[in-house]
């Protein structure tokens, strides 16, 4: 079945067409790791991982990039505010968005790319767009010429009145054009040690150059998916369509998928008004990752959502039945089936339905009719969830498998259970800050983590 798309460029759902048969490259904005992200950001990485997880379901092989923005205003401002180095701070924080993700159970992309480690790339972009004469040289860096950049907002649907100037004018950067943007940044002694040598002056990128030049070398000239959170489409995407197009000549991405925002008791996220919430405020108040992520699925992507504790705590109700079905239906021994009709094709229905734009709460509601499907046996139930929850990724196998181990007396999460796959990862890479953030993070759920020759072993904190 053809996977139908909501392009954010075009305004319109359209069939997807990768550039190579059977591959999928995905570029997706990553943390900028000054601080703990909040859960607007995770969403849209839950968002990220479900298009990926769709994708393999569809049988593409996916190539999934996600930058780390390690160099950037905030996290220089935080670590001189905090006098800690540059990369003390952001591999901290970093840990943190990691441990977030693994809790939440999506997949890891295949390449994590600090801008740190890509400043080469940068300069070598930069330079080209100098060379084609799309950026100028002002007193305190380099500019992104946006006059000459043809179709420049196209994503946006962008109209440059009043408001979308001020907007533009609050890089805070001297330029010629107010339009215009910072592809780098002159060394200025609030820099510390974050400058780097460039044939054009010293110093440092700016926001927008960072993921062209990672996207660009690590996917190619011209991607297939690029995704992120809708505050992202202008002026950040909008700009790394510019600069990129003026650097390579050819079009930069052919699908943008952007997810809608996220309110708290009906209020803009703020940290400062306290609606600013991290994962760990919605587990103290009760709310697994997993539980979260189970909420997510009820709302599509692109849909704006409004957090409150009444409505994910009866999500997160709804996902442990789910569990608790997905657990009686291995105990089933005695079934009573009532066919009527002919059976109906759950599995290419589910296909359809997340075919369709990613459809989550579509598919989420075809579970529960496949589960109260009584003429349907308990091992094929069982199939099909298990099949299902490749893209759902609610942990429903690593259930399975503890239950076929013998070891589901006390049944633990599912997300205690990613942590701790997580952990021995970084423990087999050597990771040990990472591992140690792992098993912290377990015991603050109340659970613990032992090594034995088998593995890991995990067990209820008494």
């Amino acid at each position: 079945m053809d996977l139908k798309i909501y392009n954010t460029l075009s305004g319109e759902k359209e069939d997807f067409k990768p550039l190579k048969k059977g591959v999928v490259g995905m570029y997706q904005c990553g943390p900028t790791v000054y601080d703990r992200a909040h859960i607007g950001n995770l969403r849209t990485m839950v968002m990220n991982d479900l298009v990926r997880r769709v994708f393999e379901h569809q049988g593409y092989k996916v190539n999934q990039v996600m930058n780390i923005t390690d160099v950037d205003d905030k996290t220089i401002k935080k670590s001189q505010a905090e006098k800690k180095s540059l990369t003390e701070l952001t591999r901290h924080y970093e840990t943190l968005f990691l441990a977030d993700i693994h809790s939440l159970n999506i997949l890891t992309p295949h390449h994590l790319l600090r801008a740190s480690e890509h400043i080469e790339k940068m300069i070598e972009m930069i330079s080209i767009i100098l060379e084609n004469d799309h950026a100028y040289q002002s007193k305190d860096g380099i500019y992104f010429s946006i006059g000459l950049s043809k179709n420049y907002g196209a994503l946006a649907k962008l109209k440059l009145d009043a408001e979308v100037q001020e907007r533009i004018a609050n890089d805070e950067y001297e330029k010629e054009n107010p339009r215009d943007f910072a592809l780098w940044k002159f060394a200025t002694p609030e820099d510390g040690d974050a400058v780097w040598d460039a044939p054009f002056g010293k110093g440092r990128p700016g926001w927008h150059i960072e993921c062209s030049a990672m996207a660009t070398e690590a996917l190619g000239p011209t991607i297939d998916v690029h995704t992120g959170g809708s505050d992202l489409i202008f002026p950040h995407h909008t700009n790394e369509i510019a600069q990129s197009e003026s650097a390579t000549g050819k079009h930069f991405v052919k699908y943008w998928l952007h997810g809608g925002f996220m309110n708290v008791n009906d209020a803009k996220m703020s940290k400062s008004k306290g609606t600013g919430l991290i994962l760990s405020d919605i587990e103290d108040a009760g709310i697994s990752p997993l539980g979260f992520r189970y909420w997510l699925l009820t709302s599509h992507y692109r849909t704006p959502v409004n957090f409150t504790l009444e409505a994910v705590s009866g999500a997160q109700n709804a996902f442990i039945r789910l569990v608790e079905t997905f657990v009686r239906l291995g105990e089933v021994t005695h079934e009573h089936i009532h066919a009527h009709g002919e059976p109906r094709d759950y599995r290419a229905e589910f296909k359809e339905r997340i075919s369709d734009d990613f459809d989550m709460p579509g598919a989420l509601a075809l579970t529960w009719e496949m589960i109260k499907d009584h003429s349907l046996e308990a091992d094929k139930k069982i199939k099909l969830l298990l099949d299902f929850d490749t893209v759902f990724g609610l942990g429903l196998k690593a259930v399975a498998d503890m239950k076929a181990s013998g070891d589901a007396g006390t049944l633990i999460p599912a997300e205690i259970i990613a942590l701790a796959d997580a952990r021995e990862d970084a423990r087999k890479a050597h990771e040990w800050d990472k591992a140690d953030a792992f098993r912290a993070q377990i015991e603050e759920m109340g659970y613990e983590v032992k090594d034995t020759d088998k593995g890991p072993e995990i067990k209820v904190l008494r």
